[in-house]
């Protein structure tokens, strides 16, 4: 980890490609002990599936698009400006209601989430990942999956 101030100029790419969408690694692990921030692109239709973390706290401020978030209870239409804080232990999930991709800022903290990208990344290239190889992906990098990822038809 460095102790030194960081800074990624808009031509640095560095981060993956999920479902043909970019997302950018903002600051990792290797930058600082306390949070991954991730410029995500949202694929038109995709949900990212419920899922709950036991560890890991998230944050996501909506820059573009519509997402329907989905958190405990409760559901939002998020537009532009929208902020959602999902502390450890709340089951959400994240939809691209639109035809259109949505951005959002996205951090994880404790960091080293982008491992977990990254690892995705490389599953999804493949294809359709395999199913046991998925579960254990999620469960390495502190991810109970409670329904599946799903694209709108």
């Amino acid at each position: 980890m460095s102790a030194n101030a960081f800074i990624r100029r808009p031509d640095e790419k560095k981060g993956v490609m999920l479902r043909g969408h970019p997302m950018a690694f903002l600051v990792t692990g290797k930058n600082t002990r306390h949070t991954s921030m991730f410029d995500w692109t949202i694929p038109p239709q995709f949900a990212t599936g419920r899922h709950v973390h036991r560890v890991q706290e998230e944050t996501f401020y909506l820059l573009d698009g519509e997402c329907e978030w989905h958190f405990g209870d409760e559901t939002i239409r998020a537009t532009p400006g929208t902020f959602l804080f999902i502390p450890p232990g709340v089951p959400h999930n994240i939809t691209n209601v639109s035809e259109k991709p949505a951005r959002v800022l996205m951090t994880v903290s404790p960091p080293g989430h982008e491992h977990y990208f990254e690892e995705l990344a490389s599953l999804a290239a493949q294809g359709a990942p395999d199913p046991k190889a998925l579960a254990d992906l999620r469960n390495r990098y502190d991810t109970d999956q409670l329904s599946t990822l799903t694209t709108r038809a």
